[in-house]
């Protein structure tokens, strides 16, 4: 017995070891994350209206789980709907919105239903027919009426009754829709009021921009779809807003003051529906008026509060009503130095800033009306990680509220009494909490496996230092497995370091990427860092790069270098670097201004001159060409290709209408122009990004790159 149960546990331990040997594929290793290795997750989190239970998504319906007795249910199923479909029966449910527990919404076969539980079952109350190119679909307050846009214009849909709410005939005046290239964190232009009387929306302009074309390679003969590009110091859209009265069917716009090609930012309705609030920032980006409008009328009635900045102001969210107020609101702003929480009233302006301290509010989640709490999501411990807090908006009292390391997520029921908390770290694929914000105590919903405890991981060196004017800088470095200290190993440093991204966090995989860990299991050492420019370290760090792109970032990395070189089992000799869009625009700039550095280099996606780059990103941290020539030229990379020492791969999506394939284009031209000898390689069909199957081909192409030149 006891020689059959030795037996037993070394098939075990071999067959964990056995297992624990396994190598990352390269599909795995691109989309790995999103298929065979996705981590569980709770789908389609939600609280219900009432806040006494939460609502998840599952398999063939969705869940409605009690808070107080644990008790799950099935709230909704495909068979129940089918029981009572009007139309063919579905395949699958799709995405439901819940009203109430016992009413809810979703889309299906290009038409809006509205069902409604009946005993055991659940019927078609009503539904709406959809035009098959309708898109933007937003529901009023009163859950019955829709707007969405078809095309560039604006619809209603009112008890089944459909009115144009526009009807520009010009494909190049564009209503209801993102606007300004969704920068300012601007991701909608359909704006409802609180009272489901009135609609705001974006109507943009864009017959003065010049066109841009964006070639189809896909049908012979090839298809031209223009495009409006705005570029640096050129001509830029015009945006106004408009005011839609469902009743009297007439549209005011707002009297907005200002250049005609300024941005509109952080439109929020009053709670009472009275008043629509305007961002309103002058296209230099230094000036911001935050204006009150009447909403039938379109005047002004007042501006509440300026802010300015010698560099950039950059307005990232709308105002945030306190609970039951039609007066006191929230403000973030970065004015501080640091995104921040401002708590003003329409009667006496600023009250106070409710957050202080040097670290950013990454999210607010919402308020406890009853204790006068709001709950946000912030880097208060370390820029690596997000925790929870609350503050009393009184007293100020602050109380952190999970209690585990790592990257926080949460939703905060509508009561403020439960918190739905999902985070990771670099051992913890993935936990799920419910929290009682009144005691603080947690009850799991979901811990989920490591979907790579079979693979053979690599060894991870967190490693900080210093810029050159001392600030900390983050970065992580993966070994090669089964790493020898008495070997010399290739390395490639990866690298974005550009506005609006964070590459190192304290999350999973700790790596931060599997293809990392693929290259670590062919022998090679991984670097990145998040140098100044970089996102979530506050103003001074992100505005260090201000008219010098590409300059600051590159002495950061170089602190990467020097720590890189210094280590004895680092093959100096045998170094790359990659990047995508602002790290294919560092890639290219690293090979050309430190030519020495790096013996490959694959740019993906590369700014080659800021001239070409869209106008509200590049006019923020660059100016105008005219305001800052010398900026511009410093940053073109157009006339350095002379410089290229080592070997550089650049590779572009043909349909990119974000980094235009112009960049590159005549970046071939100056290397031809120029006698110097690049490689490239073109995905048509793709955008910016190369998404989907086609990825594990970009991978490969990208490491077969480095495996010719750096691998000995």
């Amino acid at each position: 017995m006891k020689l059959y149960q030795f037996s037993l546990l070394m098939v075990v331990l071999g067959g964990t070891a056995l297992a624990q040997t396994q190598k990352f594929t390269m599909a795995e290793a691109v989309n790995g994350m999103r298929s065979n290795l996705a981590v569980k997750n709770i789908s389609q989190f939600s609280w219900s209206a009432d806040s006494k239970s939460y609502i998840q998504s599952v398999k063939g319906g969705y869940l409605i789980t009690d808070l107080k007795t644990n008790k799950q249910d099935t709230l909704i199923s495909l068979y129940q709907v089918n029981k009572n479909f009007p139309d063919k029966k579905l395949k699958a449910l799709p995405p439901v919105k819940f009203i109430s527990n016992n009413n809810a919404y979703f889309t299906a076969n290009n038409q809006m239903f509205w069902v409604e539980r009946s005993g055991s079952d659940w019927k078609v109350k009503k539904n709406y027919t959809l035009d098959p190119e309708t898109a933007n679909v937003k529901t009023l307050a009163d859950n019955q009426t829709i707007v969405y846009t078809v095309k560039n214009n604006l619809f209603i849909n009112k008890n089944g009754k459909v009115t144009a709410i526009t009807k520009d005939s010009d494909e190049n005046i564009v209503n209801g829709q993102a606007v300004h290239r969704n920068e300012f964190g601007i991701n909608e232009g359909i704006f409802t009021s609180p009272n489901s009387e009135n609609v705001a929306f974006y109507r943009m302009d864009q017959t003065m921009v010049a066109d841009y074309p964006v070639i189809d390679w896909s049908v012979t003969p090839a298809e031209n779809h223009n495009i409006k590009y705005p570029m640096p110091g050129k001509t830029s859209h015009e945006v106004t807003i408009g005011v839609y009265n469902i009743k009297s069917q007439n549209t005011t716009f707002l009297k907005i003051d200002g250049e005609k090609d300024q941005y509109l930012t952080a439109v929020t309705w009053s709670p009472d529906s009275k008043y629509v609030f305007v961002g309103v920032l002058n296209r230099g980006q230094n000036h911001l008026k935050m204006n009150q409008y009447d909403a039938v009328t379109g005047n002004l009635v007042r501006t509440l509060f300026e802010e300015s900045n010698d560099k950039y102001v950059e307005p990232q969210h709308p105002l945030m009503f306190f609970p039951n107020s039609n007066t006191d609101f929230i403000w973030q702003s970065q004015r501080t130095g640091y995104n921040h929480l401002f708590h003003y009233s329409l009667k006496k302006g600023l009250i106070a800033q409710i957050t202080k301290g040097d670290w950013l509010v990454t999210d607010v989640l919402g308020f406890n009306d009853k204790k006068k709490e709001i709950y946000y999501v912030s880097t208060q411990e370390t820029p690596l990680e997000r925790h929870i807090y609350r503050i009393n908006w009184n007293t100020f009292k602050t109380q952190r509220i999970d209690d585990a390391e790592g990257m926080h997520s949460a939703v905060l029921s509508n009561d403020g009494n439960h918190l739905y908390d999902t985070y990771s770290n670099a051992n913890t694929p993935r936990v799920a909490n419910i929290i009682n914000t009144a005691n603080l105590k947690f009850t799991n919903i979901l811990t989920s496996e490591n979907t790579l405890k079979n693979y053979l991981r690599p060894e991870i060196k967190e490693v900080t230092l210093k810029a050159d004017d001392g600030t900390l800088l983050y970065g992580k470095m993966i070994l090669p497995t089964n790493f020898d200290a008495n070997k010399k190993y290739p390395v490639i440093v990866y690298l974005y370091n550009g506005p609006h991204l964070q590459i190192v966090t304290n999350s999973f995989p700790a790596s931060g990427n599997l293809w990392y860990e693929y290259m670590a299991q062919n022998g090679y050492i991984i670097f990145t860092m998040d140098g100044r420019g970089s996102s979530n370290r506050g103003l001074k760090f992100e505005q260090a790069v201000f008219r010098n792109l590409g300059t600051v970032e590159m002495n950061d990395q170089m602190q990467g270098v020097k720590y890189l070189k210094s280590l004895p089992y680092v093959d100096s000799e045998r170094m790359g670097i990659h990047g995508w869009s602002f790290g294919g625009f560092m890639t290219t700039s690293f090979m050309l201004r430190h030519p020495e550095v790096f013996k490959a280099g694959v740019a993906g996606g590369p700014v080659i001159d800021w001239k070409m780059y869209e106008t509200m990103y590049t006019e923020r941290y660059m100016d105008t060409p005219e305001e800052n020539p010398q900026g511009y030229n410093t940053a073109n990379l157009l006339d350095k290709v002379q410089n290229l020492k080592g070997k550089l791969l650049m590779i572009h999506g043909a349909q990119d209408d974000v980094v235009v394939w112009q960049h590159s284009v005549k970046f071939l031209k100056s290397a031809v122009d120029n006698g110097v000898q690049i490689d490239y390689f073109v995905y048509p069909g793709h955008p910016h990004n190369v998404v989907g199957k086609d990825r594990v081909h970009l991978m490969q192409k990208v490491t077969d790159y480095f495996d010719l030149y750096l691998k000995k």
